[in-house]
């Protein structure tokens, strides 16, 4: 009898080939990007609850686009990607970009997602540490949002990263929180300036009792740890009223604003010159 593994050459079945030829057509096309220099940042505002007219900050989303100039969505990639050097690639852009627009723009506060996989990275390390040293003000500018899911994994080397970029003025924020992956045991030792509570407890949460009793809990955490709390994915008037009653420190979703490439100061700049 020839086994599955023979048929498919190592793979146990016709839809592991499949999904593996996918993620390899799909990488490919983000190593094509990253040379053809098709990368680019889009701007999503995080109001304060308190003060929901104006953004706290905004988080820099690395936007990959293919050969025809359409966004590759990060879901299709993002977890292959992780584990790979395209993954270190991809935040080196993301950190050289947001500090050039923190440079640009001395107004603004800016979230940028990094993985704790690159914080050994000599070229991450040198682009944070060239930015840095162009503006003095930048570093109490700049947050850097680190996955629940990759912070666990080197939970120590987080923890010295997280002291001495504090020590600068950098601010952290943990991404995904309470996605299943906080080893509760690390988290006091993590000193997390906020918390981002992971959109699957956030969106429609005034008519979901369950996700409301999740979100109550994830918020006492990280007040009892002097954390901010962000919800994110916040898209309706009702979910946005029910967190700002369970106090919810600042939100992010479509509500407040989508992530544009075209955000408001680059608008501004743009009349400027018009006019």
């Amino acid at each position: 009898m020839i086994s599955s593994v023979s048929l498919q050459g190592g793979f146990d079945s016709p839809l592991s080939a499949a999904i593996t030829e996918r993620d390899r057509h799909t990488m490919q096309m983000v190593r094509d990007a990253i040379k053809a220099k098709q990368v680019l940042l889009a701007y999503q505002p995080i109001v304060q609850t308190l003060r929901p007219d104006r953004p706290a900050f905004h988080e820099g989303l690395l936007r990959v686009l293919d050969r025809n100039g359409r966004v590759i969505p990060a879901r299709e990639f993002i977890e292959v990607a992780e584990m790979s050097e395209i993954g270190r690639e991809l935040d080196c852009l993301a950190i050289e970009f947001g500090l050039q627009t923190l440079l640009e723009q001395p107004e603004i506060r800016l979230s940028i997602n990094m993985s704790a996989r690159s914080i050994g990275y000599p070229r991450w390390k040198e682009a944070l540490m060239g930015g840095l040293a162009k503006d003095e003000t930048i570093a109490e500018r700049l947050i850097l949002e680190i996955t629940e899911s990759s912070a666990i994994v080197m939970p120590d080397l987080v923890s010295v990263f997280m002291t001495e970029l504090q020590a600068k003025g950098i601010s952290f924020a943990l991404d995904d929180f309470g996605a299943g992956y906080t080893a509760f045991r690390y988290f006091r030792n993590f000193y997390f300036d906020m918390v981002k509570i992971d959109g699957s407890f956030i969106r429609g949460i005034a008519n979901t009792p369950d996700n409301q009793v999740l979100t109550q809990a994830l918020v006492s955490i990280a007040q009892h740890f002097d954390m901010y709390t962000v919800a994110e994915f916040v898209e309706t008037k009702e979910d946005a009223d029910y967190l700002a009653s369970i106090g919810i420190d600042c939100m992010q979703g479509y509500y407040f604003g989508a992530a544009t490439i075209d955000p408001v100061w680059k608008q501004r700049s743009a009349h400027k010159i018009a006019g």
